[in-house]
């Protein structure tokens, strides 16, 4: 993998009225800085690529060939906050690495890669330290050439300031104080994320419009719908490269993504024909199955884990903590593999593409063209009758596998019903809202009943494998006894919780929302 640095910085326009530019302010009387010291001029040299249609542009990510500088090479950066950018770097060659590119896989996809402007740029170095000479952060004067590299394109310049902060250091402060010091100098934050998004604004031709996907009138159903689909194949293909990267919850986010897309394709078919939906929710269905393999074990791991702790030193017989991590090390080796295999996989681009035409032309049915206020109602109400029927199923069943079984149907029918809501929150406001948090309380119920069903399950693989190896299987049968009670406490809760959920207060309320 590339090499991986945070970027925390600010940038900011540098007048220069009547052809001279402006002064900097003295930034030593930023509280916090106490020396400014010139480390000279660098020459940079810098070829920005993109698609043809500027899908890297379009999702705010840069990727350059560089040259000059003491980090000269291929740099990919991936916004994580506003000022805030994940740079990967790799070392200089001819052509992009592939660890670079396989992060850009789900939104290069079958395109190609080229050079789409280049920018000279000659850089004034300062540091700034504290008062033990300590870096806090580097600030940049940049001249900057831009030329468009496309058929049509011009070139512009300009000159910016670049404020970032040193390696090591994360207080915003600094970056605070000298923004309040630039800007009593008449210097103000540049509009432009970066250098490249301003090179393409400015030389450039674009066509207004190009690209946008179908878009139904404000205010219906289809345009509520659709803009909560969109939102989740953005969010899908977004998380890819953080799963290649091993990120926290990276797969569990991309996962939540397939499967809100899936639940909506279901809730909503009075907007959108299933006869179309359906088959790209099978594949949905899929690439959540492909994704759930590390994700499951991750949430096991960390499970057992939390129990072992609990367990006192004296009831810890035999190597207990060992053979966990041996089993959770061997898992997650081959699970990483199958999930990056999948990533690479031409049926998973495929199902990109699929969600994409699926999304520039959506099959809508006559209620998309509707009020959303008239239908989304309808179809909360409609999966709140599905997940009741469920739980009250699963609650006249004896305790047993059954139950367990019929416990996890209803589990899933929640989490269909707090999508729906959440996807219809923003049309219908604090009913929606509202619903969905007391959906989400049961489904988080039946998720940590269903974790104890599965933690059982391996719990006796454990125990089976302690007991061959000549262990003491007593600790893995003193954490499914404890499982076993967790489970029962989760069942009783179950009434209380869901009549809260279901009460008809708040089922009024949503309809009167229509």
């Amino acid at each position: 993998m590339a090499d991986t640095k945070r970027e925390i910085e600010r940038k900011f326009e540098f007048p220069t009225p009547d052809g001279n530019p402006a002064r900097l302010p003295d930034l030593t009387r930023v509280p916090g800085i106490a020396a400014v010291v010139a480390r000279g001029v660098v020459d940079l040299d810098a070829v920005y690529y993109d698609t043809q249609d500027l899908r890297l542009d379009a999702d705010s990510l840069t990727l350059r060939r560089r040259t000059g500088g003491a980090d000269a090479g291929w740099h990919l950066k991936f916004p994580v906050a506003k000022g805030i950018r994940d740079e990967l770097r790799a070392p200089l060659s001819d052509d992009l690495p592939p660890t670079l590119s396989a992060l850009l896989r789900s939104r290069v996809r079958d395109r190609q890669l080229v050079p789409v402007v280049r920018l000279l740029s000659s850089r004034e170095v300062c540091h700034l330290l504290a008062d033990d000479d300590t870096p806090l952060a580097e600030l940049s004067v940049d001249t900057v050439r831009a030329r468009g590299l496309v058929e049509g394109a011009s070139s512009t310049a300009w000159t910016e300031i670049e404020v970032e902060l040193a390696d090591g250091v994360h207080d915003e402060s600094i970056l605070d104080g000298v923004e309040k010091a630039l800007r009593k100098a008449g210097i103000r934050r540049s509009p432009s994320a970066s250098k490249v998004a301003r090179a393409l604004r400015e030389t450039l031709p674009r066509e207004d419009g190009a690209g946008k996907d179908a878009r139904p009138a404000d205010g219906t159903a289809g345009a509520e719908v659709l803009a909560y689909l969109r939102a989740q194949r953005d969010s899908l293909v977004a998380h890819d490269p953080a799963v290649r990267r091993e990120l926290p919850d990276a797969v569990h986010q991309m996962r939540v993504a397939t499967r809100r897309l899936r639940s909506a394709f279901k809730s909503y078919a009075k907007v959108l024909d299933r006869a179309v939906t359906d088959p790209v929710g099978e594949e949905l269905k899929w690439l959540a199955g492909e994704l759930g393999v590390d994700r499951d074990r991750e949430v096991l791991t960390a499970r057992l884990r939390s129990h072992l702790k609990a367990v006192p030193g004296t009831l810890l017989l035999g190597p207990v903590r060992a053979r966990l991590r041996i089993w959770s090390a061997a898992r997650h080796t081959g699970a990483r593999h199958r999930t990056v295999a999948v990533l690479d996989g031409e049926r998973y681009l495929a199902l990109l593409a699929t969600l994409d035409a699926l999304l520039a032309d959506p099959p809508l049915r006559p209620a998309a063209a509707r009020p959303a206020a008239d239908v989304l109602p309808k179809a909360l109400l409609k999966d709140y009758r599905r997940l009741d029927g469920r739980i009250h199923s699963a609650l006249g069943l004896a305790s047993g596998h059954q139950r367990d079984l019929a416990l996890h149907e209803a589990r899933k029918a929640a989490k269909r019903a707090r999508y729906s809501a959440e996807a219809a929150t923003p049309a219908l406001g604090r009913p929606a809202k509202k619903f969905a948090k007391r959906i989400k309380a049961v489904q988080s119920l039946l998720g940590d009943h269903q974790d104890s069903v599965v933690a059982r399950d391996q719990l006796r693989i454990l125990a089976a494998q302690a007991h061959a190896a000549g262990e003491s299987a007593f600790t893995w049968g003193l954490l499914y006894g404890r499982e076993e009670a967790a489970a029962a406490r989760r069942e009783r809760e179950l009434p209380a919780v869901w009549a809260r959920a279901s009460g008809a207060k708040l089922r009024r309320r949503l309809t009167a929302a229509s």
